[in-house]
């Protein structure tokens, strides 16, 4: 276990599992006693009992200014303070129902409901969680929102998720701003391709819609569209946003604010993969 973050207090949503679990798990490796809040409370506590560092889980929504207020008193009178917030509770997947049938829906036909719950699952929580945190923050503080590449790239079948997380990345240079003459720094990492999930429900989509793929499970999907989508031709894991919050959160990324970090192997650069001889058969 390193020391980079010892003595410092984190609080992560939506950390029960996949993602979120990552980033304690590295924030704990790196000396900070940590606070899961999550909808799952028995989920969250039983992370937090797997952390090496002080840790505790709680029973909380990331998008319910009161159940976050109690939640940030909480860390701060059973852990010691609060230094860092790392806003990762929210949904992805394809914006709708009807995405069952194809991948392929337009935004004038994503109903008023569909659009409304993306944006208060993945872009109220940052806000309402925020707002929560940061009256416990001090000089050095961080927050760190977890916004995605869907932000920075259109997507057909993603549009209500795309759209929140660009809200993410806009709220994360407003607090940048309006923060750093407490000494407090706010930046957002866009992750990638990650297998998650809601990476699994889309491909086992693209294999309904695209007789090409008919043989194919969603795994081999998964990793086809990394061959041809990503320059370094590598997926991106729940531990390279680990590493990217603790660099961020740790004295080492003291003077990086207000940005939006990618961790995506060049998929945001465009194009598709060229293959060359020294890496390819």
């Amino acid at each position: 276990m390193s020391a980079e973050l010892q003595n410092r207090v984190a609080l992560i949503t939506g950390a029960a599992r996949g993602i979120g679990a990552a980033i304690a798990q590295h924030l704990s490796d790196a000396g900070a006693k940590i606070a899961i809040a999550d909808l799952d409370g028995d989920g969250a506590k039983s992370t937090a009992k797997t952390l090496k560092t002080p840790a505790i889980g709680l029973s909380a929504d990331a998008s319910d200014e009161t159940a976050m207020r109690s939640a940030a008193d909480r860390v701060v009178a059973e852990l010691g303070s609060l230094d860092i917030l790392v806003n990762n509770a929210g949904i992805g997947g394809p914006d709708t129902n009807a995405a069952k049938a194809s991948l392929e829906i337009p935004l004038t036909e994503l109903s008023v409901d569909d659009w409304d719950a993306h944006l208060h699952t993945n872009l109220r929580t940052a806000f309402v969680s925020s707002r929560a945190a940061i009256p416990h923050l001090s000089r050095g503080s961080s927050i760190i929102n977890i916004a995605s590449i869907a932000a920075l790239m259109p997507s057909v079948s993603m549009p209500a998720y795309g759209a929140a997380k660009a809200g993410v990345i806009h709220l994360t240079k407003t607090l940048a701003s309006q923060l750093a003459g407490r000494g407090i720094r706010v930046n957002a990492i866009c992750p990638g391709y990650l297998w998650t999930r809601a990476w699994e429900m889309i491909a086992s989509q693209i294999k309904n819609n695209n007789p090409a793929y008919k043989e194919y499970t969603a795994r081999e999907i998964f990793e086809d569209v990394i061959r041809n989508s990503v320059p370094l031709g590598t997926e991106q894991t729940p531990e390279d946003v680990g590493h990217m919050v603790v660099f961020l959160a740790s004295d080492k990324g003291k003077n990086i604010t207000g940005q939006a970090l990618t961790i995506d192997g060049g998929a945001t650069l465009g194009g598709r993969r060229v293959k060359s001889a020294d890496n390819d058969q």
